[in-house]
């Protein structure tokens, strides 16, 4: 008993394209499904996979939270503690 398994040249989303006739129906935009998936697979990288100990949001409160806080030393609202002259 021998199992087949060949693999069509043909990518899985080509024959999809193709079938249908997309390029006269949607035109350029007939890609834009595949587009909204593979951003939607990159946000949730971004959210959830870990590289070393912080995600991608992680990074983002931490580096907004320092840029907020700079900005408040330079307007004056917080005033940093100077060692007294000896």
């Amino acid at each position: 008993m021998s199992l087949d398994f060949s693999i069509s040249h043909t990518c899985i989303t080509t024959q999809v394209i193709i079938a249908g006739d997309t390029q006269a129906r949607f035109g350029s935009y007939r890609f834009l499904p595949i587009f909204f998936c593979i951003g939607g697979v990159m946000e949730w990288i971004m959210i959830n996979v870990r590289i070393g100990r912080e995600t991608f949001y992680d990074v983002y409160r931490r580096k907004r939270a320092e840029r907020e806080y700079q900005q408040k030393i330079v307007d004056g609202q917080i005033v940093l503690d100077q060692p007294a002259a000896k």
